[in-house]
């Protein structure tokens, strides 16, 4: 019988344990360097975010951050060394369209299932899209370049940094609405891309703010369109897609950050915290906004119907354009 009294206590005790582990993740994590996956390689928008909010990243984790570029197949290569890590919380994935909501439209299989494979973190920040000409091109509006290319149907490549790309359906996009020929080429990263369309080895080119502005501002680019519906904050005096009468060519680059399934609740929530607080700061939201990137900041659980979201509207964006990987 006294064992018998026991029970309750020895029960509640357990329960207490069990509630506790949560804290305890939180208190240990992270506990080693941190390894943030940037699935393209240097000098894009994506590696742009990445770096601007590492260092105060890291001293809000109180961690060394490893930033990883990983690059191919249009993000995959990178968001599948993820998906398979283990789920601690010491590798981490800084995502774009691209790899969670894009490919799995347009190609036949990929090795992970981005719905299942990740736990979201935040929905971290966004940027624009630019369309430019190369300044040897005689273009100085999108009409006079629909017009180009028509009179010159098949002979104007545009660059993107990668096949699949939501650059890649921009163009695509803007190819089928405008009715013209235009060849898509596909480079390693947007920043082979911006290279060679500022070394005219390429007539114009897709590409997000963050990796295009500077050269725009010199003089090496000439922009001709942005993609969201309203006028970039940063770039004011550049006209968008839909003033130029593509009112449907409204599309973001976004910036997220994503966990391997399975990760503790407690590290997801404490690093989109921390995230958040990052992207939000003074000083690294006006260092974003200086190249087109605007700061967000989400909950986990508003991440995951955003992107359960996007994966619909892409899906429904590729069977209109058309758009096939190359």
């Amino acid at each position: 019988m006294p064992r018998v009294r026991w029970l309750p206590v020895l029960h509640a005790l357990v329960c207490g344990a069990a509630l506790a582990l949560p804290a305890v993740h939180a208190q240990s994590w992270p506990n080693r360097p941190v390894r943030i996956v940037v699935p393209f390689p240097p000098g894009g928008g994506l590696d742009f975010f990445a770096r601007a909010v590492s260092p105060r990243l890291q001293e809000a984790l109180g961690q060394t951050l490893i930033i990883e570029n990983r690059s191919g197949a249009g993000g995959m290569v990178g968001a599948e060394s993820v998906a398979r890590a283990a789920p601690d919380g010491h590798t981490v994935l800084f995502a774009s369209s691209a790899e969670i909501t894009i490919n799995q439209h347009l190609y036949p299989k990929i090795a992970y299932d981005a719905s299942r494979d990740f736990a979201p973190v935040s929905y971290a920040a966004h940027a624009a899209m630019m369309l430019s000409v190369h300044p040897s091109v005689p273009v100085k509006s999108l009409q006079e370049l629909i017009a180009l290319a028509r009179a010159r149907p098949g002979q104007l490549a545009y660059a993107s940094p990668g096949s699949g790309g939501i650059q890649h359906l921009t163009g695509e996009l803007f190819k089928a609405l405008a009715k013209i020929d235009i060849v898509h080429v596909p480079y390693k990263g947007a920043g082979p891309a911006v290279i060679d369309m500022v070394g005219g080895h390429v007539a114009m080119g897709v590409t997000a703010l963050p990796s295009s502005i500077q050269q725009a501002r010199a003089g090496r680019l000439r922009p001709l369109a942005v993609t969201t519906r309203k006028r970039s904050a940063v770039a004011p005096e550049l006209a968008t897609f839909a003033e130029q009468g593509f009112p449907d060519l409204d599309l973001v680059v976004w910036y997220g950050v994503l966990l391997p399934a399975g990760t503790p609740a407690d590290i997801v929530g404490r690093l989109s915290t921390e995230i958040n607080r990052t992207v939000q700061s003074a000083d690294v939201s006006a260092k974003l906004l200086q190249q087109g990137v605007e700061s967000v900041g989400t909950t986990p659980e508003q991440f995951a119907k955003f992107i359960q979201s996007e994966i619909v509207r892409y899906g429904g964006i590729i069977k209109a354009s058309g758009a096939k990987p190359d």
